[in-house]
């Protein structure tokens, strides 16, 4: 059994040191908005915050989050960044933007006025095939602006 917090709620989960936890977020507690893209690590589309750091959620083991907090798109307080990301375009598809607002969120957190060139670093482990990355970037700004 393993005790953690999601989006501020206790949970008490039974799971196996094979049990990733994307695979309890998405299938345990039907947290959907959290997508598995690649499973290897480098798409960025399952970031989540893991006691407050970015984390990959399709590498980490649930049972490495036991007495851990957990933070995904659904439990974000990040409406000024979202509604960013709508009005510059900064989604398409809709399959990275999750994890594409999980990882702006823990930038805006880490540095509120960040440069443009760190922007672009920080936002470098999120993989999109449909925006060309000009409207996530102008989202971040603007809501860094904002």
């Amino acid at each position: 059994m393993i005790r953690l917090r999601v989006n501020g709620q206790p949970h008490e989960i039974e799971a196996g040191p094979e049990v990733r936890l994307i695979d309890v977020l998405r299938g345990t507690l039907g947290l959907t908005g959290t997508k598995e893209g690649c499973s290897v690590g480098v798409c960025g589309a399952c970031s989540v915050l893991v006691d407050g750091l970015l984390t990959s959620a399709c590498l980490l083991p649930a049972v490495s989050v036991d007495g851990g907090s957990v933070t995904t798109i659904e439990g974000l307080s990040a409406e000024r960044l979202q509604e960013a990301f709508i009005t510059e375009g900064g989604f398409q598809c809709g399959i990275c933007t999750p994890g594409q607002i999980v990882s702006a969120a823990a930038l805006l957190a880490s540095n509120p006025h960040p440069a443009d060139d760190e922007i672009t670093d920080w936002m470098m482990g999120n993989l999109c095939r449909c925006t060309g990355y000009h409207g996530i970037r102008r989202a971040i700004r603007k809501a860094a602006d904002a």
